[in-house]
């Protein structure tokens, strides 16, 4: 059976469907990048917002026409959207063969054994995960699963279901396997990172699987994504600022500024609370990164609230940020309160916050000017007069949604997941250029990949 994978959606669907691949690999699937060669093609969905649902939607229907076009034979929907929608789904999406929920995973291989598309029995070894597309050398550490924050925004809770951390040993293992397979950059990522361990028993946290890495891995870029103010113990920001391997990158979303839109938003903080934590940060760690996220646009939000919010930002001056308008869920607190504001509205200030950020990127880019930095190579090209372009990143640039930093012709064969030092030339509001100076490290590619974990996916999926 061949075989491909569509995934929409953030770094954590990226997870799951690298566990999907490998798990159909184990039982004969034979994974093809071309779509059209696929005799089966599945689809991992997300329903984050409205956008990434109409995403999932338009994808699920450009490969129905694969059926016809194509060597399709089986469509299978899986993932967050599924888990939301599947009755709406199943009755607007006939071209569908099979819609699987998060909560459905484990059935994926008896019911493709059941359409002859499998045998049942496992051939290969390829490890729990199988990275297929994007970069070889940066991957990711999913953590949790589900979330227990109520936000008055976001349904992930809805269909991730309540937080739940997987073992400690169990992520260990699966990080040696990926720097096995010459993984230079791996990224934690979890709902918040901070909330890692509280439901395990014994001595189990961020702070003690960061050294439980540290100690069994040679990885020489952790980064952390996404973790909430409030689980940012002293024990943590300590061991990031120590350890040069942790990278002093923090995802630290806010959401708002205004005392009143956060207890609106059902948020903890306060604006008083995430200055004090912000000053805290940026002291206790060098060079710190910082990086957040809000939301414009919530219903109720006034023209007093949003002033707040860009007094805060230009205050605070983020090296990093993202911005999103309101999208109402299903569900959800926020879809249901009155007051809701004009899409003209949501999206003027929008425009205005980014704006905002751009210029507070500029300008922190300028100062980067002069300074020799380290670099991670991602990709080499090669020009027609034999010139080639390096794009790489900074310590400070997370792989797909912050900059990036180019590099002119180097004579040292770099290639990607060579770490290298660089002096930076020039900049602009989002990304960097430079010129190399020496390489540190060279990427490194096993020809085996490693066995180190079960292939089932019902153990994968029950962690």
């Amino acid at each position: 059976m061949k075989f491909s994978v569509i995934t929409l959606g953030c770094d954590k669907n990226t997870v799951d469907s690298e566990r999907i691949v490998a798990t159909l690999v184990a039982h004969g699937g034979d994974y093809v990048a071309e779509l059209r060669d696929a005799e089966l093609l599945l689809v991992n969905t997300c329903g984050f917002i409205d956008a990434a649902k109409e995403e999932s939607i338009d994808a699920l229907l450009q490969a129905g026409r694969l059926k016809d076009t194509g060597q399709l034979r089986v469509l299978v929907a899986v993932g967050c959207l599924v888990e939301r929608y599947r009755r709406e789904l199943q009755r607007s999406l006939p071209e569908v063969d099979l819609f699987l929920g998060l909560r459905d995973l484990p059935d994926l291989v008896p019911q493709l054994v059941i359409r002859g598309l499998l045998d049942g029995r496992v051939h290969k070894h390829p490890g729990s995960r199988l990275p297929v597309g994007g970069l070889r050398h940066v991957s990711y550490l999913k953590v949790s699963e589900g979330c227990d924050h109520p936000c008055a925004f976001c349904a992930i809770p809805l269909w991730r279901g309540r937080h739940r951390s997987f073992e400690p040993q169990a992520l260990v293992e699966e990080a040696k396997a990926l720097e096995a397979r010459g993984v230079v950059e791996l990224n934690l990522v979890a709902q918040d990172l901070a909330h890692y361990g509280r439901d395990l028993s014994g001595r189990a946290g961020l702070h003690q699987l960061l050294e439980q890495l540290l100690a069994a891995t040679e990885i020489p870029w952790l980064r952390l994504l996404y973790i909430y103010s409030a689980g940012l113990r002293p024990s943590l920001v300590k061991l990031i600022a120590r350890e040069d391997r942790i990278l002093p990158y923090i995802d630290m979303p806010i959401q708002h500024a205004s005392p009143r839109m956060l207890e609106r938003m059902r948020r903890p903080e306060r604006p008083e609370r995430l200055r004090e934590v912000i000053a805290w940060l940026r002291s206790e760690i060098p060079d710190l990164t910082l990086r957040s996220t809000v939301v414009v646009g919530f219903p109720g939000e006034t023209d007093d609230d949003f002033e707040a919010l860009l007094d805060f930002i230009g205050e605070s001056e983020f090296d990093h940020l993202g911005a999103f308008a309101f999208s109402p869920q299903d569900g959800t607190p926020g879809a249901e309160m009155p007051d809701q504001l004009p899409e003209s509205v949501k999206m003027e200030r929008l425009a205005l916050v980014n704006e905002l950020q751009r210029s507070i990127v500029a300008a922190r880019n300028r100062f980067c000017i002069g300074n020799c930095v380290e670099v991670l190579v991602d990709r080499v090209v090669e020009g027609g007069d034999d010139s080639r372009q390096i794009e790489a990143r900074m310590r400070s640039q997370a792989y797909e949604i912050d900059g990036v930093t180019y590099l002119g012709s180097s004579d040292l064969a770099l290639a990607p997941g060579d770490l290298a030092v660089a002096t930076i030339t020039n900049a602009d509001d989002a990304d960097l250029w430079g010129v190399v100076e020496n390489r540190t490290r060279a990427a490194h590619y096993p020809v085996k990949h490693a066995e180190s974990m079960c292939l089932d996916l019902q153990t994968a999926w029950g962690r």
